[in-house]
């Protein structure tokens, strides 16, 4: 049993998916490209959050080999797009923010590469295809794997985004209530002086 879980763990080393999980600063009237080679029909996969700096967007490009757009989004905070290589070559994933003259960008993005296709493979006896099973059970399981992985990074950058607007929001409203009370002071004040002069009887010598 033991032997057996050693070689289910390798294996499941050995199909995971390769992903690069990073955190950048886009500054205004700029841009950052990144790159990955890819076998045509590899899995390619792109996930991010706009973590600070402005209204929290940013514009997104993805391109193929031939300079192809295959996504392109305008002011967006956050995202997930997967998508098929139609050919062999280097796939462009860019964060813009040019349409920012003052504040920088903070981006949190990762990127997922799965499996090149294996061709099609003749027939096999029945050692062969338990053995074939087997390893789309643990690529199966290393996708599912990965999936959860980006959802808690997902998950766990938005807990952060949110604090933060939830603090900032807190902050705000305890300084208005802290004028407002200073306001009502003040009028109180005003207010007695000003009953105070209107009921004075004024004598004449």
């Amino acid at each position: 049993m033991n032997i057996f879980l050693k070689v289910l763990v390798l294996c499941l080393l050995q199909f995971v998916n390769h992903i690069n999980g990073y955190f950048i600063t886009v500054d205004p009237h700029s841009e950052e490209c990144f790159f990955d080679r890819a076998e045509a029909g590899t899995k390619l996969g792109l996930m991010f959050e706009t973590v600070e700096g402005g209204f929290l967007d940013i514009e997104v490009r993805i391109s193929g080999p031939d300079q192809k757009v295959i996504y392109q989004g305008e002011k967006e905070s956050s995202g997930k797009y997967t998508f098929s290589a139609y050919e062999t070559g280097v796939y462009h994933y860019c964060f813009s923010n040019k349409m920012s003259t003052l504040t920088p960008k903070v981006v949190m993005f990762s990127m997922e590469i799965g499996e090149a296709p294996k061709g099609t493979v003749g027939a096999v006896n029945e050692g062969e295809a338990g053995h074939t099973k087997l390893e789309d059970m643990i690529r199966e399981l290393s996708g599912t794997l990965t999936s959860i992985k980006h959802e808690q990074d997902y998950m766990h950058v938005r807990d952060r985004i949110h604090r933060s607007i939830n603090e900032s929001t807190n902050s705000r409203v305890v300084m208005w209530s802290f004028f407002e009370a200073i306001v009502l002071i003040v009028m109180t004040v005003g207010q007695v002086y000003y009953l105070k002069r209107f009921f004075e009887v004024k004598r004449v010598v």
